[in-house]
């Protein structure tokens, strides 16, 4: 026995179409919507105000602390007496206007300069020398580099000033069995060059474990089949670096540079306590240098004078770096 099914007609809420035969147009948003995108696209900024309010307090104030006084004769009479002395830009004209400041501008140049070279040349054949060692080597000289970058500057300097003491050092002692008789109680710190070498191979010996360990873990993302290309077209192994690995190192090793730059310059404990900026205060970089004039010799204005000086001159020096490298992208675009 058939039983006849009627088919029943969906309606209007099953096919989405409104009694008059209009589709149904475009869903309305209500008020608090907008008020929720807005919110998800300012989330990014917002997230960044607890970071940038804590750098403001802890660098900001203090710098705006330093510019005032910069403008302010300063001294051990002011200080007890409570006293405000503004004199204008005398502090800045009489530092540009002193042969020592520009003497010393040179010499931090100069040494920043040797310093970041070394750096970045040794840091990359050590990095380089860790992506080509097996693993357990590779973890013990790992190791060895984190414990010296991870020495604080003072304990470094310490055994610095051991290694090389007149009398009792490890280096004048293996020197004079070496058969060098003359450098038995030789004093490292009596010259200008003997004290830069000493600072130079101190901040060099704690520099390069940063650039090795993040130039090895540059080198792991680079594909392997490029050096297997590399030497089926008869590439050895410097021209496969030349042409495989430094290509990829390049934007790396640029802004270590940069980095490097920054922190050799401003550079102040390892200087400081060598010799304190000795002897006859020629080993005295800029930060050493606003130091002695601002706290040793208690003329606080001026030291703070100096101290912004050195920024503006670190400011000049990484952005004619930074010209430099955005040359060379712009030139290989």
């Amino acid at each position: 026995m058939a039983v006849a099914t009627e088919r029943q007609d969906p309606g209007p809420a099953a096919t989405g179409v409104r009694r008059g035969g209009a589709p149904p147009g475009p869903r309305r948003r209500g008020p608090g919507a907008h008020g929720r995108a807005r919110l998800i696209g300012a989330a990014p900024y917002l997230l960044l105000v607890p970071a940038l309010a804590v750098t403001a307090v802890l660098l900001g104030w203090p710098l705006i602390k330093n510019g005032l006084l910069s403008f302010q004769n300063l001294n051990m009479r002011q200080l007890i007496q409570h006293l405000t002395e503004w004199n204008g830009v005398d502090n800045y004209r009489e530092t540009l206007t002193s042969e020592d400041f520009w003497r010393v501008t040179l010499r931090s140049v100069i040494f920043t300069a040797a310093n970041v070279v070394l750096i970045m040349v040794l840091g990359t054949l050590v990095g380089l020398l860790l992506a080509r060692l097996g693993s357990k080597m590779r973890l013990l000289l790992s190791v060895g580099l984190v414990l010296s970058w991870a020495m604080p500057p003072i304990a470094a300097t310490t055994v610095f000033q051991w290694l090389f003491a007149t009398r009792f050092g490890v280096v004048n002692w293996v020197l004079d069995a070496l058969g060098w008789h003359s450098m038995a109680h030789y004093n490292w710190t009596g010259g200008q060059f003997s004290t830069f070498f000493v600072i130079t191979l101190l901040i060099v010996w704690q520099s390069i474990p940063f650039v090795a360990i993040n130039l090895y873990a540059a080198t792991t993302t680079i594909p392997g089949e490029l050096y297997e290309a590399a030497a089926l077209d008869g590439a050895g192994t410097w021209k496969s670096f030349a042409s495989v690995t430094f290509p990829f190192l390049k934007p790396f090793l640029l802004a270590t540079t940069f980095l490097e730059v920054i922190w050799v310059f401003k550079a102040f404990t390892q200087v400081f306590a060598i010799n304190e900026g000795g002897p006859e205060r020629l080993t005295e970089t800029l930060p050493v240098y606003a130091f002695v004039e601002g706290v040793g010799n208690q003329h606080y204005g001026m030291g703070a004078a100096i101290s912004l000086l050195t920024i503006v001159v670190l400011l000049a020096l990484t952005s004619y770096y930074l010209r430099i490298v955005l040359r060379q992208e712009e030139d290989e675009l």
